[in-house]
């Protein structure tokens, strides 16, 4: 990935020392923005970007902005400053002056910037990509400034002007003086205070019940005007300088009567760790007023907690962990934490929809209840409603213990006078699944579903499985299977591909006997985004069965 920047050209490389295990922000080495990522994922400068657009004089503008081979990692303010030096005039951007750059989301850069015409200062959103952003990207910056617009309530921060120039699409709207809950959240858990003690308490419990319900009405607000936020979270709430949250970055949000063309691309928009199960598996038909539900749920058990309800170390394993397993109990990470209001938080995080509280209003007065000291309407799950649960989502985990409990009982009558099996040594790699997905960000499908096969198969009690290590550095290379299974010292090699269209998936899988070049088995699974984790279990099923059956026609495999 190179930097696009048209002012960047000269400037010197420099690398600035950040916090050990936090990456480093890319800036741009001229006036020390922080770089902006396309689709393509190339890095570009958003405000130099605009300059080019607005100043004539320095860049021509029938050209596309130049790439530049240097950049600066951010580390100090003092790095930035010196950067900034020779780039002090506010960029003129029609009727606004654009101040500073203050915050930025997934559909575009915010500015302070001052309005000439009413002398006032104001915050200004920029969409990110300027002239070469796409049309859904267009429709969904657009999307957010209309929903915004048409709420007039004191949480939310009011929309003033939509416009558009020079192919740059922005709106301006009221500027909160304050900062964003997770900047918040972020200088708790690293202790940042002025204090000398050098540490900062987290948000007290009763502070995070009130704020929650402060916002619960907001977005009871946005319901009964039929709009639905669909990406709370605590980046999307600011807070003000007496600590009064308003909610912005309506660019997911949807009119509930509607159904758009953009709703119906099916696109899954929004932030895994706080997205609701229904919104993470592309079910758009089933958002409602309980997707807003979840997202105050787990901004709650963040306050609560200091961590948010799933977080694992991709998008895919985020979202397989939403999708599959059941958050901690509050109590369990903080013990200063009751168990009305966890029960409150778990009821707002149920998977099912219909199992949370009907609307936003119901989750507020429930709310009110815990901090009146008066009994709630939230029920806490019991042993049979947890065991229910895990059948629901593990059905065919529960078939095959089922399964085995019986072949258990059965065997056991006669297992005595059977000889032990004969193990034999057996071994396979995995290659790196190929995406085939119009999208090259599905990528992590593919990865993540190898990763879960070869989980799979190393509990398998003697089979030797190549780790992931190992077979990486095979992926988009020319395969010629049976050197890599000499490389790699294994008897059996599996190669695979995904390919993601909305919310169907295709998996094609192929098992092959690299010592005669024979194949043992191929398959081809056709399933919903949301059955996807099954097929990891049935492909790993495949395999052994396979392998059992190499082995009885002489070939090296797995006896159960």
């Amino acid at each position: 990935m190179e930097p696009a920047c048209p002012h960047a050209m000269h400037a010197e490389v420099k690398t600035i020392a950040r916090p050990e295990g936090r990456p480093p922000p890319m800036v741009c080495a001229h006036c020390g923005s922080r770089f902006t990522f396309s689709n393509d994922r190339r890095r570009f400068c958003i405000h130099c970007l605009l300059r080019s657009v607005l100043d004539q004089d320095d860049v021509d503008p029938g050209k596309r902005p130049q790439q530049s081979d240097h950049e600066v990692i951010a580390g100090d303010s003092s790095a930035v400053a010196s950067a900034k030096a020779d780039n002090r005039t506010p960029i003129e951007f029609g009727d606004y002056e654009l101040l500073e750059e203050i915050g930025r989301g997934s559909q575009g850069v915010v500015y302070r910037a001052r309005q000439k015409s009413l002398n006032r200062i104001v915050a200004l959103k920029v969409i990110a990509l300027g002239h070469w952003a796409t049309e859904p990207h267009v429709k969904r910056f657009r999307r957010e400034a209309e929903a915004a617009a048409r709420l007039n309530h004191p949480g939310i921060v009011p929309i003033y002007e939509v416009g558009e120039r020079d192919g740059a699409c922005y709106f301006s709207m009221g500027l909160v003086e304050g900062g964003q809950l997770d900047a918040m959240l972020e200088s708790g858990r690293r202790g940042d205070t002025d204090s000398s003690r050098g540490e900062r308490e987290p948000i007290p419990i009763r502070s995070a019940v009130e704020l929650i319900v402060k916002l619960a009405r907001t977005v009871q607000y946005a319901h009964e005007h039929n709009i639905l936020h669909r990406d709370i979270k605590p980046g999307n709430i600011l807070l003000d300088a007496k600590g009064e949250p308003h909610l912005t970055d309506f660019g997911l949000a949807r009119l509930v009567e509607t159904e758009s063309t953009v709703t119906r691309t099916r696109e899954v928009l929004g932030t895994p760790s706080y997205m609701a199960p229904e919104q993470a598996a592309g079910e758009t038909t089933k958002l409602g007023k309980a997707t807003d539900v979840y997202g105050l749920g787990a901004v709650l058990y963040q306050l609560l907690t200091g961590h948010p309800p799933f977080a694992g170390g991709t998008t895919y394993e985020t979202i397989r962990l939403l999708l599959n397993t059941e958050p901690r109990k509050p109590r369990a990470l903080n013990r200063k934490i009751d168990r009305e209001l966890s029960t409150i938080c778990l009821k707002c995080l149920e998977k099912d929809p219909k199992r949370r509280y009907s609307s936003a209003l119901a989750l507020t007065e429930d709310l009110e209840h815990w901090l009146k000291h008066e009994p709630i309407q939230a029920k806490p799950s019991g042993f049979f409603t947890h065991g229910r649960k895990w059948v629901r989502r593990n059905p065919s985990t529960t078939v095959l213990v089922t399964l085995l409990v019986a072949l258990a009982i059965g065997l056991s009558v006669t297992v005595w006078n059977r000889k032990p099996a004969v193990l034999i040594s057996k071994s396979i790699a995995i290659l790196p699944f190929e995406n085939l997905s119009p999208h090259p960000d599905s990528a992590y499908l593919a990865d993540g579903i190898q990763e879960e096969i070869l989980t799979r198969l190393a509990n398998i009690a003697d089979l030797r499985v190549i780790s992931h290590t190992s077979t990486r550095h095979y992926q988009s290379k020319p395969r010629n299977l049976s050197e890599i299974a000499k490389q790699l010292g294994v008897a059996n090699v599996l190669e695979g591909s995904v390919q993601k269209i909305a919310d169907q998936v295709r998996v094609n899988v192929r098992l092959v006997n690299a010592q005669t070049d024979s194949h043992l088995w191929a398959d081809t699974y056709d399933r919903k985004l949301t059955d996807i984790f099954g097929v990891e279990s049935e492909i790993s099923k495949r395999i052994v069965h396979s392998l059992q059956v190499a082995k009885r026609s002489g070939g090296a495999g797995l006896r159960s």
